[in-house]
């Protein structure tokens, strides 16, 4: 069964990154970054731009519109020896894999810089294709995090789907998230925080029918809480994992893959990071004690038992 591409749920909502300048101040103005936002205004280029940033030499993190795609395969976890981290378009395919079931968690939320300051709560819409019985179901599920300004989330294993049917051609994943600071769409996302969407979306080996129900809903909340005052979607990624040797293409295996929101995916070298498992960050080779200064998100694929 092959994969599908998705259509662009939120095409017509797009990351402040992808934003033509003046709009994309008007939208930091709503959330306090007026720093910024009168950067941009001030700034000549402003008014003919339509997708350039003009202003500073460097780019604030959630600017940027491209992911470097990383992953890291299982490794001994008693061992203090750094763990490589590959191109995900460079490891070998798990053939286990293969018309089998997978769980999907989110290991890793780093929130190097989002718009605005102080505690962030991101809504994070997760899409994967789920391949059973001859059909493709699209999924779409909400979960929403609580991230300090500079910091990683709490969180470590959470599941996203579990039990997801993987076809013979692989597994499609997508993310788009959205920085809320609508005090009252705040509220409205903490039914978000009830134990039936922290336990990820289950899934069996047949057709669901209530499956496109909650995949409606999870789009058509995100759109809405996505287009409000002051909240400014940041990050949207798309990854299609297969099982070819084809080398511009990204390969599915049991391990963790690691989505970093970066400037120019030409310059990225994974080779100069490494996985530290005594602490579980991912750190510079040659000076341990520095993180990926960028945003960025580690979610992990293994078999479904």
């Amino acid at each position: 069964m092959p994969l599908y591409k998705p259509q662009d749920w939120f095409s017509e909502i797009k990351v402040i990154g992808k934003l033509t300048p003046l709009r994309a101040a008007e939208k930091l103005m709503e959330i306090g970054e007026v720093k910024a936002a009168e950067e941009i205004r001030r700034s000549k280029k402003a008014f003919f731009s339509k997708s350039l940033w003009p202003g500073s030499d460097k780019p604030k993190p959630w600017q940027h519109t491209s992911h470097a795609f990383g992953f890291i395969p299982i490794a001994n976890v008693r061992s203090s020896k750094l763990v490589d981290i590959d191109h995900a378009g460079s490891i070998q395919p798990d053939l286990s894999l293969k018309n089998s079931r997978i769980k999907i968690t989110l290991d890793r939320l780093r929130v190097f810089d989002y718009p605005g300051d102080g505690v962030h709560h991101i809504l994070f819409d997760f899409y994967a294709q789920n391949q059973v019985q001859g059909q493709t179901e699209h999924l779409h599920f909400n979960q929403i995090y609580r991230v300090q300004e500079g910091e990683q989330a709490s969180i470590i294993g959470y599941p996203t789907f579990v039990g997801l049917n993987v076809g013979s051609e692989g597994v499609a994943f997508k993310c788009y998230t959205v920085n809320v600071k609508n005090d009252d769409d705040q509220r409205l996302l903490e039914f978000l925080d009830s134990d039936i969407f922290k336990d990820g979306l289950k899934l069996i080996n047949t057709v669901n029918p209530v499956v496109p129900i909650i995949s409606s809903f999870a789009i058509s909340f995100t759109k809405m809480i996505a287009s409000r005052n002051k909240n400014i979607p940041v990050q949207d990624f798309y990854m299609g994992l297969d099982f070819t040797h084809i080398p511009t293409r990204a390969r599915l295996a049991q391990g963790s893959y690691i989505s970093v929101q970066i400037p120019d995916v030409g310059k990225w070298d994974w080779s100069k990071w490494k996985y530290n498992p005594a602490n579980g960050q991912i750190v510079s080779e040659d000076e341990p004690t520095i993180t990926i200064p960028y945003n960025y998100l580690v979610f992990s694929v293994s078999k479904y038992d």
